[in-house]
């Protein structure tokens, strides 16, 4: 008798060619082996609907303000900028903080808590000896701001009469560096500021 099965021919009960094979009934291997349910080769993303990202409805603030931004002149954002600008001027000049009290409380909350100059303590003096033009005196207490203020005088002029004439002054390009450079720099000036030894001494207000 002949063997029904051929050296080679694979046997089983899912033996290609069989009838009980899946792939030659159904024509897709079996579940499970080698593919998942839906056929595809195992690591595929599942076929479906895409999924469409739907962006949250604005409240009714957010909507009265892009409204009044799109319904504003150009020159509105300049000029209210502008109005800030001059109202802190307007207090550093009409409060006189060089005047003030030696034993008057400090209104700086670090300072008055700790007795330790902050950051910023000291702008307000520098800005009302800058408006006066006193550069040594601004300088003496907050060289920090007075190095930075040209640099912030440029970027608001470019700024304005960009948004307001369509002016095209050179652009100041601050990089990530140089920023974290001078924030490291002020940094180190609120430290040395507060060091008990001279010179440094001589840096405290």
């Amino acid at each position: 008798m002949s063997d029904p099965y051929p050296v080679g021919t694979p046997t089983g009960p899912y033996a290609v060619g069989t009838p009980t094979d899946p792939a030659a009934s159904h024509g897709h291997p079996h579940p499970g082996v080698g593919a998942n349910a839906e056929g595809l080769p195992p690591g595929s993303w599942s076929a479906g609907p895409p999924v469409v990202w739907q962006p949250a409805e604005p409240d009714r603030l957010t909507r009265f303000v892009l409204r009044l931004h799109a319904r504003s002149p150009r020159w509105a954002a300049p000029l209210a900028a502008l109005g800030c600008v001059a109202a802190g001027m307007a207090y550093a000049l009409v409060s006189d903080p060089t005047t003030s009290d030696p034993d008057a409380a400090p209104s700086c909350l670090l300072k008055l808590t700790t007795g330790l100059d902050c950051p910023g303590c000291g702008g307000t003096r520098a800005l009302w000896y800058l408006l006066h033009a006193d550069l040594p005196a601004a300088a003496r207490h907050h060289a920090v701001f007075v190095f930075a203020v040209p640099f912030l005088a440029y970027l608001f002029v470019a700024w304005a009469g960009r948004q307001a004439f369509g002016w095209r002054l050179p652009e100041l390009r601050l990089s990530s560096p140089v920023i974290g450079g001078f924030l490291a720099v002020w940094m180190a000036f609120s430290v040395l500021r507060n060091l008990p030894w001279a010179p440094f001494t001589a840096l405290y207000v």
